[in-house]
């Protein structure tokens, strides 16, 4: 029986795509999936956004309604009656508010930690600016970007679709059990980026194995506006 855990708005969502050795993603990668490419390359993506008018199990949660979120993720692929369900894994999920991270991480096996963010909106008739900012270990770290303020639609068969057309989240819990849960929306839109700026040290933010996305430039940026969205209940894989 589908049962929608969560329901709110994902808005303003800043994407730092970066390509990596597919090697790095092993460990983490949960069984009976596979890693999805994009012509030949294994992503990971760093993500801002905001949640809005958030709901877990229909309660608007006091203090837990609106906030940040950043987190790191990678894409795969999971066979299901001769058809593929295309989704992601999260390596860290950074957001404020304690409640959420208690129940992500009880409930789902996620890998959610608390920590002081705040983020700005600046819009006008030309131009949108978002800018995401967390402290880890009393470091300050920030994604901002900037971008046209037109929306458009995502071309099919691009990079950006391959980026937010992925539909599925999957956990891993074990060597051989994977907790899979579908999130709905529609196709986004997006906006046109100008220009970004990240202060991010990703070994303090997500460990040593993803240091050596220091020492690299994101291969592409998108800022995509979001909608509604809902996180279903999770089944076991």
């Amino acid at each position: 029986m589908k049962f929608t855990f969560l329901k709110a708005e994902w808005r303003k969502l800043a994407i730092a795509n970066y390509s990596i050795n597919p090697d790095i993603l092993k460990k983490y990668l949960p069984s009976n999936t596979e890693l999805d490419l994009w012509e030949g390359k294994c992503y990971v993506s760093l993500v801002g956004f905001m949640f809005l008018n958030t709901k877990m199990m229909g309660i608007k949660v006091p203090f837990h309604v609106n906030f940040e979120e950043v987190n790191l993720r990678f894409y795969v692929k999971h066979l299901e009656n001769g058809v593929w369900k295309r989704g992601v894994v999260f390596i860290k999920e950074l957001v404020p508010k304690s409640a959420l991270t208690l129940v992500a991480n009880t409930l789902y096996k996620e890998h959610y930690q608390t920590v002081p963010m705040n983020h700005t909106w600046i819009e006008n008739e030309s131009e949108i600016e978002v800018n995401y900012n967390w402290e880890m270990d009393k470091s300050n770290q920030s994604f901002i970007v900037k971008s046209e303020n037109r929306l458009l639609e995502i071309p099919e068969e691009s990079e950006a679709e391959f980026i937010t057309e992925h539909y599925w989240g999957y956990t891993k819990i074990t060597e051989n059990k994977t907790f899979e849960y579908e999130v709905t929306h529609p196709r986004w839109k997006i906006y046109t980026v100008k220009e970004f700026q990240l202060e991010v040290d990703f070994k303090l933010n997500y460990g040593t194995d993803f240091e050596i996305l220091n020492q690299l430039q994101p291969i592409s940026v998108f800022l995509a506006e979001g909608s509604e969205i809902t996180v279903e209940n999770k089944k076991t894989i």
